[in-house]
């Protein structure tokens, strides 16, 4: 459990700290295996990716944000959740990923627009 609980804080940070120049080369769409395979995301939460403002869409800004638009700073509970990115910025990109693997989300660093997919986070002990 000790993992989980420091993996997912490390996957948060890397929302904040490894979107400068750090492209899959994937055109904006999520990386392999980010997604469930399901596609109802009737009632999942929805975490709310930005990368860049509407003031200036080159800025390094990025934010995960909850639907309310809370900033999200603490260690999300497993389970599943519907994350809507918003790509502004042709320098650099929205990255999520987990330490471990399973959990890898990315828009293309040149590329802009709207992406959405279902992540999971992994239940305790997993």
């Amino acid at each position: 459990m000790r993992d989980i609980r420091s993996a997912l804080p490390i996957g948060l940070a890397v929302v904040v700290l490894a979107a400068v120049g750090c492209g899959d080369g994937t055109d904006g769409e999520p990386s392999a295996g980010a997604t469930t395979g399901e596609t109802s995301t009737a009632g999942l939460p929805k975490l709310v990716g930005r990368v860049g403002s509407t003031d200036d869409p080159e800025t390094y800004e990025i934010s995960l944000a909850t639907e309310d638009g809370a900033e999200v700073t603490t260690i999300l509970p497993p389970g599943r959740y519907l994350l809507e990115i918003n790509d502004l910025s042709t320098i650099h990109n929205f990255h999520l990923s987990r330490r471990y693997g399973g959990l890898d989300v990315a828009t293309e660093v040149t590329g802009t627009g709207k992406t959405k997919t279902v992540v999971v986070l992994p239940e305790a002990g997993s």
